[in-house]
């Protein structure tokens, strides 16, 4: 079996050495042939430097250096787009996915499966983040149609073949989940060791995992547009009913329903409804917006494949190659 590991890069200058020699120690034993793409999104430390000197050390090691910060998935898109093996598996950067698990997830793809997660075996992180992480999953199990979906993780292996169905993707919204899904249904989850993360805080905030959820919905679905409709048919059916209350007071009683707030309860709610289906049609309309723009998804800098032999390319110096974009 030959093996591409594809690994998106932000903020890890200090762990990308360990975890390369980490990743050879285990690929020696699965693999006939394998490389590591390291995929730096924009990082702010030397990250660059130091995948720039790895892939100089080490011939299986390839670099991306992307010109501006474009978030994880676009990063692995990028990566997965570049890999040359038939089987692909993704990581994070920070040692949180032990390497040494990697024998379980090809273990498991062999089974006949096309993608396979590694979940871990107890949440590790605080409430607000637990929280924001379920309900990221609960979005894409919405988008992918798969119970898989709620076993979701950044620490997967699929079959290198898969990207072939989303080959002419080339919206900046990007969820490599809901992708995959485009070629297979054959999902499976094996729970796997995660470690604590060595140094530094994640760039996963509660915020930006909600923000992923509602990228995923509006990005890849078409059930907000039908949680709008739905809102809408249940406020109508509340003036109706409404309206029936106030119509038979009227002929029983005699007089109308008196009183400001009640009038101005039903003006907010059915406001409320109103502006909830535009905020939905607003996102689907940026969404379209920004394609039509032909705004890429990545755009490289640079690569580690493409410095001549004999120069000497350091990097951030003037004589850095700029390839096209992807």
């Amino acid at each position: 079996m030959n093996i591409s590991v594809v690994i998106p890069v932000y903020n890890s200058e200090f762990s990308l050495r360990e975890l390369a020699l980490r990743l050879k120690q285990v690929l020696d034993s699965q693999a006939g042939h394998y490389e590591l793409i390291l995929v730096n999104d924009d990082s702010r430390d030397r990250s660059w430097d130091v995948i720039f000197h790895l892939a100089r050390e080490y011939p299986w090691i390839r670099g991306i250096n992307l010109m501006r910060h474009y978030g994880q998935h676009n990063c692995l898109l990028c990566g997965i787009r570049e890999a040359r093996n038939e089987v692909i598996i993704t990581m994070d950067d920070d040692l949180q996915h032990p390497p040494e698990e990697i024998p379980k997830l090809l273990d498991r793809l062999s089974q006949g499966y096309d993608v396979v997660y590694g979940e871990p075996m107890a949440g590790q992180n605080g409430l607000w983040r637990n929280i924001a992480s379920q309900v990221t999953r609960l979005a894409l199990k919405s988008v992918m149609g798969a119970k898989t979906a709620r076993r979701a993780s950044a620490f997967r292996a699929f079959r290198t073949h898969l990207r072939g169905a989303f080959a002419s993707y080339q919206s900046p919204f990007v969820s490599i989940d809901v992708l995959l899904s485009w070629g297979t249904t054959r999902f499976s989850a094996i729970y796997v060791r995660h470690d604590p993360r060595r140094a530094g805080a994640s760039n996963y905030t509660f915020g930006k995992l909600v923000s992923h959820a509602l990228n995923m919905m509006t990005g890849f679905s078409i059930w907000p547009l039908r949680l709008a409709s739905m809102v809408g048919f249940g406020v109508t059916l509340f003036g109706i009913g409404v309206f029936m209350y106030v119509f038979c007071r009227y002929l029983i009683e005699g007089g109308s329903v008196p009183g400001f707030p009640f009038l101005a309860s039903i003006i907010a709610i059915f406001s409320g409804a109103q502006l909830f289906a535009l905020g939905i049609i607003g996102e689907y309309l940026a969404r379209m917006h920004f394609s039509s723009m032909g705004r890429p998804n990545s755009f490289i800098r640079n690569t580690t494949d493409f410095i001549p032999a004999g120069i000497i390319n350091e990097p951030g110096s003037d004589t850095d190659i700029p390839v096209s974009h992807r």
